[in-house]
């Protein structure tokens, strides 16, 4: 019994060896590249890479790196991105951070009044925007690059190890049901202290690369008018602007998971979890770019991350498959493909939690928050049409 058992663990110590050596030589040209490639592959980088669902990705990235790619969505989906003008610059993640696998202390629920959010004019999703230029260059994101593709033109780029063979992604029916009372919406902010690039004279105070505890000039300002949107049209929102990734955003999610299950504590009505972030896009040389719609440059885009690491993920990724098909009727370049990752990101503890970035770090606050204006009619239309029918 105990021989067998010595020889089924050598068979599969021999199995994992094999498909460690073929992932970490895949493209090596002759043996001295493959010995190199092999000697550049340790074990626990190519297992963050398994699990990160991405077996052959790019071996320029340290084991740092992709644990920091792990820890945030924003960094992930970076890949979406066009490649920058230059041959020789490869777009590579900004603010790289270690993630720490012990969550903090709970956070305390802090609901927002939206009553003191002055609705927006839902004609005039620009309405108080200067637009003012901030000097960073400018990319669209093509939104038919997934590999996916569901009915209303809606795109999927799914790097995850699930299929969606199967999964209903055309008829706009989704699990989340819109309740009659009580607050249905809450937003939270994973990583709340994201900041954009200031035209000239409109800084702020940094607290990192491209980061600010500054509410009104953070992912909190964009918060707030997508709470307003949805108070426009008589949905019931909490806002929480509670810092979960300052002054350490390692753990964030863990955090921000906290806070999401202390709101449903106290309010079981809650439906929909919005954790709104923004990306962040740079070359090789640090330079940032902007992500902005083709229709119109002064917005800029859009893109759910959802993840596949929890039962009933497919309900989630419903949901934001009909939001963007709301969307892309009326702003077709708006929203990026969506990014279908093996990850959790907080999204098995609701079958209404969607992860949404608004703009990139070279966006201005303005974009973002025209951006955020527009995606939040798209949601409160979706979810309130799904209540009518």
């Amino acid at each position: 019994m105990i021989e067998r058992l010595i020889r089924r663990m050598a068979a599969l110590a021999m199995a994992l060896l094999t498909l460690w050596t073929v992932a970490a030589t895949v493209g090596s040209q002759s043996l001295p590249e493959a010995i190199q490639a092999i000697r550049a592959e340790s074990l626990p980088r190519q297992a963050v890479r398994w699990q990160l669902g991405d077996l052959f990705s790019p071996r320029s990235l340290s084991l740092a790196t992709l644990l920091a790619l792990y820890e945030s969505p924003l960094l992930l989906s970076i890949r979406d991105t066009p490649a920058p003008a230059a041959p020789s610059e490869t777009a590579q993640p900004s603010e790289p951070h270690h993630p720490d696998p012990e969550p903090s202390s709970p956070a305390q629920p802090q609901p927002a009044v939206t009553d003191d959010i002055q609705p927006v004019e839902l004609g005039d999703p620009t309405e108080g925007l200067l637009f003012e230029e901030n000097g960073v260059r400018a990319e669209t994101v093509k939104p038919t690059n997934g590999n996916f593709t569901a009915a209303g033109g809606v795109t999927v780029r799914n790097r995850s190890s699930e299929s969606l063979e199967g999964v209903d992604l055309d008829s706009g029916a989704f699990a989340a049901v819109y309740p009659a009372e009580g607050p249905q919406v809450l937003i939270v902010h994973t990583h709340a202290s994201e900041a954009y690039t200031m035209p000239e004279g409109q800084g702020y105070v940094s607290t990192g690369n491209y980061r600010t505890s500054e509410s009104s000039k953070s992912v909190i300002r964009v918060g707030d008018e997508i709470a307003a949107v949805l108070s426009s049209y008589g949905i019931s929102v909490l806002h929480d602007r509670t810092l979960h990734d300052d002054p350490n955003y390692n753990g964030s999610y863990g955090r921000s998971a906290e806070t999401v299950a202390a709101y449903q504590e106290k309010y079981p009505s809650i439906t929909y979890v919005l954790d709104v972030h923004r990306d962040a896009v740079e070359d090789a040389g640090g330079r940032q770019y902007k992500l902005i719609s083709a229709e119109d440059p002064r917005m800029a885009q859009v893109c759910f991350i959802m993840g596949v690491n929890h039962e009933g993920w497919e309900e989630n990724l419903k949901l934001a498959v009909a939001v963007q098909r709301t969307l892309v009727q009326d702003y077709p370049t708006l929203m990026r493909p969506i990014s279908l990752i093996n990850a959790n990101y907080n999204q098995s503890m609701s079958r209404g939690s969607v992860l949404v970035e608004v703009g990139a770090a070279g966006n201005s606050l303005d974009e973002a928050i025209y951006a955020g204006r527009v995606f939040a009619h798209g949601f409160a239309k979706t979810i309130l049409a799904s209540r009518a029918g």
